[in-house]
């Protein structure tokens, strides 16, 4: 089987690719521009399910019994994995995401800095990292003792942050336990696949 990966060189497609990898299901990729509307045309809408994390949930579910196991082997340990692809998705995601927009994107398409929404995005993504420091201090991954979803759907934004032109590597390097659970992650052989197909594209 070989899955279709449609989407930009973005952090969706590169979250939906880390998870294939893991599951040892064979992939390729089809590059849709978003910059001149091409994902809203008739042909690629119909193909869509356009939510990467439920398309992490389905191949994850659906080959349970190949690859990585990442959802755990029981429903309390399903759960967390549910709860920490949430707060990923709620917590860590758009702040990094506005962050992104406003420190990389902005000069490249010539759009003015908002310092106070810099500011803002910063210290909401600061204290929610001082939560993970507390987690990650009793645990190795975010469930538990395996490396799951709920680790994995953090990937893509977060390596944003080691990004040289963002200036925001500290927020991961100052807290210890955020550190190592980081390096873990983002060694995965998965992860540096990905980095080498998009060779740190946005």
């Amino acid at each position: 089987m070989v899955v279709k990966v449609y989407g930009a060189d973005f952090a969706c497609s590169k979250r939906i690719i880390v998870c294939l990898i893991e599951k040892e299901i064979g992939y390729e990729t089809v590059f849709v521009d978003g910059s001149n509307g091409e994902h809203k045309q008739p042909e690629y809408l119909k193909l869509q399910v356009n939510q990467s994390r439920a398309i992490l949930r389905y191949f994850a579910e659906k080959y349970k019994n190949q690859g990585t196991d990442l959802l755990g082997k029981t429903i309390e340990e399903r759960g967390l994995v549910e709860q920490w692809l949430e707060v990923e998705a709620q917590n860590i995601n758009l702040p990094i995401f506005s962050l992104v927009m406003n420190i990389l994107i902005s000069p490249l398409t010539g759009t003015p800095l908002d310092p106070k929404v810099i500011e803002e995005r910063e210290e909401k993504l600061g204290k929610v990292l001082d939560i993970y420091e507390d987690r990650l201090c009793k645990t190795k991954y975010l469930v538990g003792d395996f490396f799951s979803l709920g680790d994995l759907s953090h990937l893509p934004f977060t390596h944003y942050l080691e990004v040289g032109s963002m200036g925001k590597a500290y927020m991961i390097r100052d807290r210890k336990h955020v550190s190592a659970w980081w390096d873990d992650i983002s060694s995965r052989l998965s992860w540096k696949k990905v980095v080498q197909i998009y060779q740190f594209s946005l």
